[in-house]
């Protein structure tokens, strides 16, 4: 999977089409990401010891990695992924701006 936690992507496509976020948690089995305050969903908690109330709690919820494209943090643009290896190790760049990510 080319999208790594730590990353800052964008979301193509969905409800939340148009927001920016850094990724939080990967999914490689689903091939999804979590990001947090995008895509949250409401859960309904019973009462227990970490919430003696109960009641009904926000959570995001994981996306998957073809509705979010990364954002680039040297040129700032939304852009895909390459490869480049350099002394035996696969560096990701820049499709744009040819610089590391």
């Amino acid at each position: 999977m080319k999208i790594k936690k730590g990353d800052k992507v964008k979301i193509i496509a969905g409800k939340d089409k148009g927001r920016e976020g850094i990724v939080e948690k990967v999914y490689k089995k689903q091939s999804s990401v979590v990001i947090p305050k995008v895509n949250i969903y409401k859960k309904h908690v019973k009462k227990n010891e970490k919430m003696p109330q109960g009641g009904v709690v926000e959570i995001p919820r994981p996306i998957d990695v073809s509705n979010v494209i990364i954002v680039c943090p040297k040129c700032n643009k939304t852009s895909k992924i390459g490869y480049r290896v350099e002394k035996n190790k696969r560096i990701r760049i820049c499709k744009k701006c040819e610089s590391a990510i």
